[in-house]
């Protein structure tokens, strides 16, 4: 199988440099120093699954430059969906799909419309990484999850089937979810609330949760965000704001999400993907969310200097 990592990051990097390992026939786009170390000396992957060095990887940073793929992974940040998806397209001919695998709810919609909701099938991921430095990504912890599933139509499907074979191969968990839109809502509001209040808190999730207050605010969060998906007909299990409490409750006390980490940084992050998907989407609906009303006000001047310094 001919896979596709669009965005050799921490998610992209990881999985991809697994699924290479295994045998598959992976090409990566990149850019930047990331692209040039990947030219110059390969992929180094450290993960709990296995340490290891790829001293060769096919690397670009057009996609059009790449033979077509089976499934194409989309591996970069939310914000940057939009912008790449109409540039996959010579990636999907013969029949290939792409699959997003970012933290935010609207990414497959993004990619439908630009490459036809044919060609699409919905993603997410689970899991602690980061890209360490050019040509070496860390990943921590033992999650390494990727769910995926059709729009449309039947559960499961032969090329969905075909994606989980190899991705199993390669050591890495994945289950083809009977309603991809709970799934990904889900996701959702597990990383939404932790990525928002750990970067107005400044704390890991350790201190995050063991602080009422903090705590409650955490909460809070994820309650506005399971309101607003089923104020858009997603039907969330009863119980999805008690298990998504549980899984950060197990979590390595260190941990923090990507969008913390990038606003801590000064990086352009995920904010108007998540927090402010909440927001408008929220708005939207008609449905009042002010905690993240509060959230948004709080973070969105360390976004605007992030991406002013960026440009």
């Amino acid at each position: 199988m001919r896979i596709a990592v669009v965005g050799a990051g921490g998610v992209g990097a990881v999985v991809g440099g697994l699924l290479q390992r295994s045998g598959q026939e992976v090409a990566f786009v990149a850019r930047g120093p990331q692209l040039e170390a990947l030219r110059d000396r390969g992929l180094e992957v450290v993960s709990p699954r296995g340490t290891f060095h790829l001293p060769r990887v096919e690397v670009e940073e057009d996609p059009a430059r790449l033979a077509p793929a089976d499934a194409v992974l989309v591996c970069v940040k939310g914000w940057q969906v939009p912008e790449v998806a109409p540039r996959l397209a010579p990636l999907l001919r013969g029949g290939g799909f792409a699959v997003p695998l970012e933290n935010g709810v609207e990414s497959a919609g993004q990619l439908a419309a630009a490459l036809g909701a044919e060609r699409v099938a919905g993603g997410l991921c689970f899991m602690l990484s980061r890209l360490d430095r050019p040509g070496v990504v860390v990943h921590v912890g033992e999650s390494l999850k990727v769910t995926v599933g059709e729009l449309t139509g039947p559960t499961r499907s032969p090329r969905l089937e075909a994606l989980q074979r190899a991705l199993q191969a390669a050591q890495v968990d994945c289950t083809i979810a009977p309603d991809i839109g709970v799934a990904t809502w889900e996701k959702f509001l597990f990383i939404e609330p932790l990525g928002a209040v750990g970067a107005a808190t400044r704390v890991p999730i350790g201190v995050l949760r063991s602080l009422r207050e903090s705590r409650a605010l955490l909460v809070a969060a994820a309650e506005e965000v399971a309101a607003l998906a089923r104020a858009r007909g997603v039907e969330l299990p009863a119980d999805a704001v008690a298990r998504t409490l549980a899984t950060l409750d197990r979590m390595p006390a260190e941990a923090t999400a990507s969008m913390q980490r990038d606003l801590a940084a000064g990086r352009p992050s995920e904010l108007f993907d998540q927090t402010g998907a909440v927001v408008r989407l929220g708005r939207e609906a008609a449905l009042p969310l002010p905690v993240h009303a509060f959230l948004w006000a709080v973070l969105l001047p360390q976004e605007q200097a992030a991406r002013a310094g960026a440009a």
